[in-house]
């Protein structure tokens, strides 16, 4: 029903068997791929596009386009823009109470995550040491990472890896 409802196949009589319905969405959606490619490759291709920021603008606006047609309802949505709950059943105020850690809970768990790190302190030396020579080899970095959270923690995995790489920081 979902699917009916979201997608409109109630309005075509068996569309999963080959039918006109399925093979015409098929077409449109390879059409949109190919024009998006032309697009792409007028611009110098993906570096060219991306030093256009092309990619980015165009998600931000399909991103607008989507939030817009959903806030409207022309585009519908089962349980954001159609069929919602009832008055009755739904929260009066929007609000929705979190669970907090107490202080003690937070202080807790870094003591356990210290002790931790100290009880693995050797192994984890020469895991986090493996990991980086790995990234900056540029290889696959998964089995590392695997050995690695037997003995570091996040924290560590992710200081370890912007040593080497650096730490993402987005443009605005």
């Amino acid at each position: 029903m979902i699917i009916n409802k979201e997608l409109g196949l109630n309005f075509c009589e068996n569309p999963w068997q080959g039918s006109y319905v399925i093979e015409q969405l098929t077409d449109m959606v390879e059409e949109a791929v190919y024009q998006e490619f032309e697009r792409i490759c007028e611009r110098g291709g993906v570096l060219g596009a991306m030093d256009t920021m092309y990619q980015r603008g165009k998600i931000q606006e399909e991103s607008m386009h989507y939030e817009q047609r959903k806030h409207d309802g022309s585009l519908p949505i089962v349980g954001v823009n159609t069929f919602l709950p009832s008055e009755e059943t739904a929260q009066t105020d929007g609000q929705v109470e979190l669970m907090r850690s107490t202080e003690a809970e937070k202080q807790q768990q870094v003591a356990h995550t210290q002790q931790w790190q100290r009880r693995h302190q050797v192994q984890s030396k020469a895991d986090l040491a493996h990991l980086q020579s790995v990234a900056q080899r540029k290889e696959n970095t998964f089995e590392a990472l695997m050995q690695a959270v037997k003995t570091c923690s996040l924290g560590q995995i992710s200081n370890a890896l912007y040593a080497v790489g650096g730490e993402y920081r987005r443009n605005m």
